[in-house]
């Protein structure tokens, strides 16, 4: 069980640790928390206490015999995050000044460091500020980009403390390994539209999940990864570069704006084979008759990235309800891809909108099925098969 140090400094943003800690729980790390002084005026200890069940470290020196609390946290640390940090807290650590036991800690710890600002706009693009958060950059500590909005004085700018779930993103990226560090990633993700006139449309049942994990976990393995996504209802992953749209005839062309300078690219979108061909200006009426709608065909990307890739990796992924290998070892084929990814809408715990999948990896040289995992998983081992691949092509 890996255990993150949680650092509170004194914000008023300090009583959203409170999320995090609940969610961090939930993922089975270890946690403990100190707390400045300051902090304390915000949030009571009993209540982080009571959240992590043991007690918080408000000072070096606990009552049983002067025990040096900073060291032992610092080494027992997997990852020290100081959430939310003041302005003044991160210039403590900029300028190496350990006067509190959150700041004596932190320069003790040698785990990958992570600090979630929150302050007054004016204070955080202060130039001594930011100044102080360059300089903490150079010193190998990441930062969890402060959101935009009303602030708790009144003011509106950036400042607020980041979402905890892109806290725990940035947590988790900065333990990870990173076999995708400095490399290229595109990936497709959710359904398209046509539209049919102003009102109605065609689409699929495709959420997104399966491509959201996959940039999520790319960006976790330290890609730098682009996302190119239909309309969901889901939240773009911290860090990830992304390009909204809506039909397949978007989605192709911001594939070929984008696709020359990538190391991987993961088609995992449910992209519509088929347009009407003609678009209503108005709004179509009901009629007694019965409607009549005359598609046609949309550009196929998988098929052109197949012909057009010079170095890249090329991963499709293939949904049937019948014949699963066979049609999937076709698509591999056809469409000249390095790993194809094949489920069956048949197959339980696989198929759209849900949290876990079922696939089976199609490669020139095997095929492998996977047992049920979460999306998480199979992104997770995607990716690695991706890895492999590219690694043996330089062979």
């Amino acid at each position: 069980m890996k255990t993150i140090v949680v650092g509170v400094s004194g914000s008023i943003a300090a009583y959203k640790v409170c999320d995090l800690l609940r969610a961090l729980k939930k993922l089975d790390y270890d946690l403990e928390v100190i707390m400045t002084n300051n902090a304390t005026k915000f949030i009571s200890p009993l209540t982080i206490g009571a959240l992590i069940n043991k007690p918080v470290l408000l000072d070096d020196f606990d009552e049983e015999g002067y025990q040096i609390k900073h060291i032992s946290y610092a080494k027992k640390a997997d990852c020290f995050v100081i959430v939310p940090a003041t302005a003044n807290i991160i210039g403590k650590i900029a300028n190496g000044i350990c006067d509190d036991i959150v700041t004596s800690t932190f320069m003790a710890a040698t785990c990958p460091k992570l600090i979630a600002p929150a302050m007054n706009v004016n204070m955080y693009d202060n130039l001594a500020n930011q100044r102080n958060i360059e300089r903490c950059k150079t010193y190998g500590i990441k930062f969890v980009e402060p959101g935009y909005g009303l602030l708790a004085c009144g003011d509106v700018g950036r400042g607020k403390l980041a979402d905890y779930q892109d806290i725990i993103t940035m947590i988790e990226y900065c333990m990870n390994p990173k076999p995708l560090k400095n490399k290229y990633v595109l990936i497709t993700a959710g359904p398209t539209q046509e539209a049919i006139d102003p009102v109605r449309y065609i689409t699929n049942h495709s959420s997104g999940k399966m491509g959201y994990a996959l940039a999520k976990q790319a960006f976790l393995l330290g890609a730098r990864v682009t996302l190119i996504a239909g309309p969901t209802n889901l939240k773009v992953p911290y860090g990830i570069k992304s390009i909204n749209i809506t039909s397949a005839r978007e989605m192709f062309e911001a594939v070929k704006e984008n696709y020359h300078d990538q190391d991987f690219i993961i088609k995992a979108a449910a992209v519509g084979d088929y347009r009407p061909k003609e678009t209503a200006v108005n709004k179509i009426k009901k009629k007694d008759d019965n409607l009549v709608l005359e598609l046609v065909k949309n550009d196929d990307i998988l098929s052109y990235l197949g012909q057009h890739k010079t170095n890249q990796i090329i991963c499709g992924f293939a949904m049937e309800t019948e014949n699963l290998i066979k049609n999937a070892k076709d698509k591999f084929i056809k469409k000249n891809c390095d790993l194809l990814v094949a489920n069956s809408l048949k197959e339980s715990g696989a198929g759209f909108k849900g949290d876990t999948n079922k696939v089976t990896l199609i490669t020139a040289d095997e095929i492998e099925e996977k047992n049920i995992m979460t999306k998480d998983e199979v992104a997770k081992t995607i990716l690695y098969k991706l890895i492999e691949i590219k690694g043996e092509e330089k062979c």
